[in-house]
């Protein structure tokens, strides 16, 4: 990334002009860099190039937000926010302007509107968690990590429609509405953090905040043809997020670059400066086909095998090698926690941050999907409920047998990532949140949502989400690169290499 306080006017230029040339390469159109940015122009920026245009004065930060603001408008069918207020938005960009106009130093962030996932503590904002009990929650301070990016001066833009609770994998929220993908307003954005996902693919914000717990992250940024990653577990602070279990739950940003999932680390986890591509020629990345490439929608596996090849025309080593036991781990870990933990943590997290309610008196509200699954899995004396003895098992031994079984992988095979299709199939159609159809075969729509980017967030590991390509309807589809616990900083430098083989997707139609 380059220095923000140290490139000249001419460089910055140069820097901006190469990304709205390749912008327009992938729409196939050629055509000049306007000398004034038009609104177009303004949405299509990454975060860093305009955190840069606001930092040299080439656009106002009150201009910018306007523009993001009038794509918001254009793009309300999406029903990506749950709360957003134009005019709070446009004030913190009047305030940024000012300190510019002042000659004060400059933030990494400097009027970069940002929206978060409504299950992140905002102390201007109510913090819903998607559900209809906590709809005029005002939590007093910040989440920590809310605290960091306005600390770097970035503006919370608003807050993002999800699923509700963070329980599911569709955002096809029945208190709030469903979220609408982009790319095909018929279908899901994938959840739950669908609401950023939708409002970044859309154009509305260039980066947002989501949080993941069994691929709420991954997910929407796979449905939604964007970029998302998903921290080695701790890396960023989870205090004052709406929780389902401390052992998972992990925020992580959503952005159309992977430059600017770097900005974000850079600001959020560990400021170690600019981070240059990853060279790919000799790389060796794994595969493990038996467990993470079974039962592919056709669309899905066609396009993960061209991204594959384009890999391997790079100069990547493709390793092929299996991790043992992967189904086994997630049957006895993954829902096992969860399942365990969301109640006693929902709990815990209304009495901390002075919700004004108890847990029951949240849950005689809660919509009628998500209670049913709190009631068959999760609540005491449910027909399902974990027993202590399994939960010990799952978090005392199974996972730790888990992260010592991936740490194996990586280490004997000599791989610095494990590579995959993120889900099993592209966008559904909204309300086939059941079963689904892949070839001859159906499958829950659990499975094909979360089979691949389980394992993953289960170990704690970091997993980064680039777009591949579309499928022959539109629809876009994504690989996942997994790495080992604590290399964050080398998977977002082969996220670098890897984003300019695989391209961008053209912007959806709204």
């Amino acid at each position: 990334m380059p220095d923000l306080f140290k490139i000249s006017r001419r460089e910055f230029l140069v820097h901006t002009g190469a990304v709205a040339a390749g912008t327009a390469a992938c729409r196939g159109v050629k055509a000049p860099v306007p000398r004034t940015m038009t609104q177009d122009d303004l949405i299509e920026l990454t975060a860093t190039d305009a955190v840069l245009a606001l930092h040299r004065g080439d656009i106002k930060a009150e201009d910018y937000a306007a523009a993001l603001l009038a794509r918001c408008e254009a793009g309300k069918h999406l029903n990506a926010f749950i709360t957003l207020e134009p005019s709070r938005v446009l004030e913190a960009a009047r305030a940024a302007d000012r300190l510019r106009a002042s000659g004060a130093p400059l933030l990494p962030l400097h009027g970069l509107p940002i929206p978060i996932k409504d299950s992140v503590n905002t102390k201007d904002l109510p913090t819903t968690g998607g559900t209809p009990a906590l709809r005029n929650f005002r939590p007093k301070e910040d989440a920590p990590l809310v605290r960091k990016l306005v600390d770097a001066g970035g503006i919370v833009m608003g807050k993002t429609n999800l699923h509700e609770l963070s329980f599911g994998w569709s955002s096809n929220n029945l208190a709030f509405g469903a979220v609408k993908n982009p790319y095909d307003p018929t279908r899901i954005p994938g959840g739950s953090s669908g609401g950023t996902a939708a409002a970044v693919a859309a154009r509305m914000a260039p980066l947002g905040v989501a949080e993941d717990t069994e691929g709420s992250i991954r997910v929407p940024a796979a449905m939604c043809g964007i970029y998302g990653f998903r921290p080695t577990t701790g890396r960023y602070p989870t205090t004052g997020v709406v929780p389902i279990s401390p052992l998972f739950d992990q925020i992580g940003p959503h952005a159309r670059a992977v430059e600017d999932l770097v900005l974000f680390d850079r600001v959020a986890g560990s400021d170690e400066g600019p981070l240059p591509p990853l060279p790919l020629q000799g790389v060796r990345i794994g595969i493990g086909r038996k467990y993470f490439f079974d039962k592919l929608d056709p669309e899905v596996a066609r396009v993960t095998e061209e991204a594959l090849q384009k890999l391997r025309d790079a100069g990547v080593v493709l390793v092929e090698a299996e991790v043992s036991n992967l189904a086994r781990f997630d049957e006895k870990i993954t829902d096992v926690v969860q399942n365990h933990d969301v109640v006693p943590m929902l709990a815990r997290y209304l009495e901390e941050f002075g919700a004004g309610l108890s847990f029951d008196q949240m849950l005689d509200m809660v919509s009628a999907d998500v209670k049913r699954e709190l009631e068959l899995y999760a609540l005491p004396g449910a027909k399902l409920a974990v027993s202590e003895e399994a939960y010990r098992a799952a978090k005392e031994t199974e996972r730790p047998a888990l992260q010592e079984e991936l740490r194996r992988y990586f280490r004997e095979n000599g791989v610095t990532a494990l590579v995959f299709p993120a889900t099993l199939v592209p966008a559904l159609p909204i309300g086939q949140d059941t079963e689904v159809s892949i070839g001859d075969e159906k499958v829950s729509f659990a499975t094909a949502m979360s089979r691949n980017i389980a394992p993953g967030s289960t170990a704690g590991i970091p997993g980064l989400v680039l777009p591949a390509g579309l499928t022959q309807d539109g629809l876009p589809v994504a690989i996942e690169l997994d790495a080992p616990e604590a290399t964050d900083r080398s998977l977002l430098a082969l996220g670098l290499a890897v984003e300019k083989i695989l391209g961008h997707l053209p912007a959806p139609r709204l």
